[in-house]
């Protein structure tokens, strides 16, 4: 176990998740300041002493991305030269994760930028909710702490009891997730064909296995403008569906996002609270918390425990 005093910080990005985070854990937040000068310059001042300690800085880089992940940034370097003896990116939902590779000539790999910035800025240890990519792990210098908002999603989901269910997965690059779903949910699989026309349009065809008559969970890891996911909602009621639900980590929703769900033919939207949830017209909506989750991979880091015993258990972050 470490000697160090176990100290959290969050930004300005989701300090309600950080409050849960701190109940589960019952610790208090360490204070700082995150705010602006004139010129909107983020200025920060971390307001107690964290000389020796184990810093947690909990901070979504979700939109406004730039301004959450510079306040990230600066949140380290601040711990560090404060004299923190260890520092933690606690990273809910990691942006700039779509360009992970060099797809086509003269384009960055953004997730590998992001990654050089942390460490750069002092992080010793990143942990992190559903990367949009999993190999973005090897791009850090640093440990990674990959964790799942599988067991949260599916407690949820075990709990509503659903019958005659169907995991549909919205595209093929999500058939694992969604085959995992349906294995430990006791439901059958189906894969909606997707294609991607480009980085904004996508184009839905067949749906590759059976949702006639059946009760649809659709799983992703991420919702942006959600125009592929409700069209695939569509696609199973076309085919029969009795009913859709949409269950996905990270509720980005930008753009036409919210008309979209508004106006899709779903019965319910369940997303987690890595990026905070606004509910304004989205009635169906159902907000998961992955507070004790996070809070269990804290302590485990801080007492330098095993971080995929939790995934054994399948209980454990999910209550």
């Amino acid at each position: 176990m470490s000697d160090h005093k176990l100290q959290l910080i969050a930004g300005n990005a989701c300090p309600d998740l950080a409050d849960r985070i701190c109940e589960e854990l019952t610790i208090q937040r360490t204070s700082a300041r995150v705010g602006r000068f004139p010129d909107g310059e983020i200025d920060v001042h971390i307001q107690h002493n964290v000389r020796g300690g184990d810093v947690f800085i909990v901070q979504s880089t979700s939109p406004p991305v730039n301004d959450n992940l510079m306040e990230l940034l600066i949140l380290i370097d601040a711990a560090r030269r404060a004299s923190a003896s260890r520092v933690t990116a606690v990273i809910p939902y990691f942006g700039y994760a779509r360009k992970d590779r060099k797809d086509e000539g003269r384009v960055p790999i953004t997730a590998k930028l992001v990654a050089n910035m942390l460490v750069e800025a002092g992080a010793n240890r990143v942990l992190t909710v559903d990367l949009h990519a999993a190999q973005i792990q090897g791009f850090f210098d640093i440990p990674v702490d990959h964790l799942y908002a599988a067991p949260v999603i599916r407690r949820y989901f075990d709990r509503i009891n659903i019958p005659n269910l169907t995991v549909v997965a919205p595209d093929v690059g999500s058939s694992k997730m969604a085959r995992g779903y349906a294995e430990r949910m006791g439901g059958t699989l189906a894969i909606i064909d997707k294609r991607r026309v480009s980085a904004s349009e996508t184009e839905v065809g067949a749906v590759i296995g059976e949702v006639e008559g059946r009760n649809v969970v659709m799983v992703d890891d991420m919702i942006s403008t959600a125009g592929s996911i409700t069209e695939a909602a569509r696609i199973c009621r076309d085919n029969g569906a009795l009913s859709v639900r949409i269950a996905a980590t990270h509720g980005v929703l930008c753009g036409p996002a919210r008309e979209r769900l508004k106006n899709a033919p779903i019965d319910e939207l369940a997303l987690t609270d890595t990026i905070p949830v606004d509910r304004t017209g989205i009635d169906n909506l159902t907000v998961l918390s992955t507070a004790p989750l996070l809070a269990e991979a804290i302590i485990r880091v801080h007492e330098e425990r095993s971080i995929s015993a939790l995934f054994k258990n399948r209980e454990i972050g999910m209550s």
